[in-house]
């Protein structure tokens, strides 16, 4: 059964999060605020490696972002926790009392798609207030692209197949839960079992029922005919508890009868064995039987991986639960995301650690398409370039410290990310070693990292 509603604006999130973060955020503010450093300073958000067979990335999380830093403050709890540790000054605890975030955010709108090194947000403000949100925002924007990312390579697998989240009892948590249910339907999914989830982002819910419920009734053909009756109008029937092909027989005797009183049974369940196989079989008896309209949906350890296995051994399968291996992310569990200071005062900066070499100042990332609209080449450039031709990405989203427009709903979200998904050649879709999306540097911005580069190693390392 399904039903939704709208969604529901994010509750502030600053107020009761300004203490998740990291210590050493708060120990180098400390340290800014005592040595008087209160230039503004920019920070990138970005993937520095991709894991293994991700030809892209969902950009996700930017609503619950923005949420937080609109609201951000220290109450008087939490600095009295802060004063518990003895390890800051009065002085700089009086300075957090009145703290805001004043600054700018310019990010990728939720459901684009993008790539390692470019950055998805970029935040500018006083040092102070731009490095202590980075745990955060850390936090927020990597689980749900993470999560994007691999509900759309679902999303790519399945076709015009729907798909429906049923991750929530093995996330790593509630929040983790809600999360995963809104990133898939940004992704692509047609709803969740989640029902928080549909009431806090206004998602269409889904849901059928358990093995207990069957085995609870005397016989399995008595639990179908029970739940036909209490949901005359949304009847998918569970039909493997026993034998998947027996219980289809079964579920054929319900939509018979049910057909007698005018209804229609929905759809039938397989939650186990060869999927593919029984579907075809499951297919033929309905059909048989004049019920072409009942609706196939499966479950039971799927990812992208295990419905394009499914699909290309023939499987008849119209919809899928995909649960745990999404919801967990389960082949590639974290992101190598990092938040880096790439401008501080007029100076831009970078990091020189193998492997961790940071691209420098205030950025844009320009998109070309081909003639036929497909995406052809991203470029990072400087912020202030033109690139004739291009399509510019990041957007301006909040000016100092407030959001410019509320952004986006989180149907016209997945809405974008549908519209974005298709413009990308299938050869990045690719499930298994995809190619390398091309993306490379402006001359603006080459110039300026190796300038950049010469200075600083002149400085440092003599």
């Amino acid at each position: 059964m399904t039903t939704g509603k709208q969604e529901h604006t994010p509750a502030p999130l600053g107020r009761q999060y300004a203490l998740l973060t990291d210590l050493y955020e708060l120990t180098m503010a400390a340290s800014y605020f005592e040595e008087g450093m209160q230039e503004e300073a920019t920070f990138s958000l970005f993937i520095r490696k991709s894991p293994p067979d991700r030809g892209f990335f969902v950009a996700a999380g930017l609503a619950e972002a923005v949420s937080y830093l609109t609201s951000v403050s220290f109450s008087e709890e939490d600095l009295a926790y802060l004063k518990s540790t003895r390890h800051f000054n009065p002085a700089f605890l009086d300075y957090l009392k009145n703290l805001r975030f004043t600054g700018d955010v310019w990010a990728l709108p939720e459901g684009s798609l993008f790539f390692k090194d470019e950055p998805l947000l970029e935040v500018s403000g006083p040092i102070i207030e731009a490095q202590l949100v980075e745990s955060f925002l850390i936090n927020a924007i990597n689980l749900q692209t993470m999560i994007a990312t691999k509900a759309a390579r679902s999303t790519v697998a399945a076709g015009p197949r729907r798909l429906v989240d049923f991750s929530l009892r093995r996330t790593q948590g509630v929040d983790a839960g809600l999360k995963v249910a809104r990133a898939s339907y940004l992704a692509g999914f047609a709803g969740t079992s989640n029902v928080l989830a549909g009431k806090v982002y206004g998602l269409p819910i889904f849901g059928t029922m358990a093995h207990s419920y069957v085995t609870s009734f005397c016989s399995e053909i008595e639990a179908f005919r029970a739940y036909a009756r209490t949901f005359p109008h949304n009847t998918v029937l569970l039909i493997d508890t026993y034998d998947t092909i027996a219980g289809a027989k079964k579920a054929i005797i319900v939509a018979q009868e049910m057909a007698a009183r005018g209804e229609k049974l929905r759809g039938v369940r397989l939650d186990s064995g060869d999927m593919a196989a029984l579907s075809i079989e499951v297919r033929r008896l309905l059909n048989e039987a004049g019920l072409d309209y009942v609706t196939i949906f499966a479950s039971g350890g799927f990812d992208e991986f295990k419905i394009a296995r499914t699909l290309e051994a023939g499987g008849e399968i119209d919809a899928y639960g995909v649960g745990t291996k999404m919801g967990v992310a389960a082949d590639a569990p974290y992101f190598d995301i990092a938040y880096k200071l790439v401008k501080y005062g007029n100076k831009p900066v970078m990091k020189l650690s193998t492997g961790k070499v940071t691209y420098v100042d205030k950025k844009q990332v320009f998109r070309f398409f081909d003639d036929t609209g497909a995406m052809r080449e991203d470029v990072i450039g400087l912020r202030e370039e033109g690139i004739p031709k291009a399509r510019p990405l990041l957007e301006p989203v909040m000016v100092q410290g407030r959001p410019l427009l509320p952004l986006p709903s989180l149907s016209a979200g997945r809405k974008y990310f549908l519209s974005e998904l298709a413009r990308l050649p299938m050869q990045y879709k690719d499930l298994k070693a995809p190619p390398t999306y091309p993306v490379r540097l402006s001359p603006g911005l080459q110039h300026l990292q190796e300038q950049t580069e010469r200075r600083v190693r002149e400085q440092e390392l003599g």
